[in-house]
């Protein structure tokens, strides 16, 4: 990934939480607009369902556009039991990193800031035992 694309991406990313905040007063934390999928209030799924659609389709189209996959060397078990913990560790800490990293830290939220340093400490320490201390290139 060149730097230009990852620039481009934070770029874009950013524009849309803000739009989503100054359009629709809503914050772009991706488990909490799926955990609010289930709510029964007019006018919540709507733009919920649109907002995730629009993140995998976009996905999607810049994969066509570069003919880049996305294919992952791990297993449908090894990936279902990330997905489970990444849930998990959503709701143990109020949020995702989206809406803590991209959307907490600009609103200068404390809670954000602590959440981030534990995402940032939690992910050294795993790329150090993977790859020093358990013999893996991960």
């Amino acid at each position: 990934m060149s730097l230009f694309s990852a620039w481009t991406g934070g770029v874009l990313i950013g524009l849309a939480a803000t739009a989503l905040l100054l359009f629709n007063g809503r914050i772009a934390g991706v488990s909490g607009i799926v955990n609010g999928l289930a709510t029964r209030i007019a006018g919540e799924r709507g733009w919920r369902i649109a907002f995730l659609l629009g993140l995998a389709g976009g996905g999607v189209g810049v994969m066509k556009l570069t003919g880049q996959s996305a294919a992952s060397p791990a297993s449908m078990p090894v990936l279902l039991l990330a997905g489970v913990l990444v849930g998990f560790g959503t709701r143990l800490g109020n949020g995702c990193t989206s809406g803590h990293g991209v959307c907490g830290l600009g609103r200068a939220s404390l809670r954000s800031l602590v959440a981030v340093l534990v995402f940032m400490a939690s992910a050294l320490v795993t790329v150090y035992v993977t790859r020093h201390l358990s013999g893996g290139a991960a």
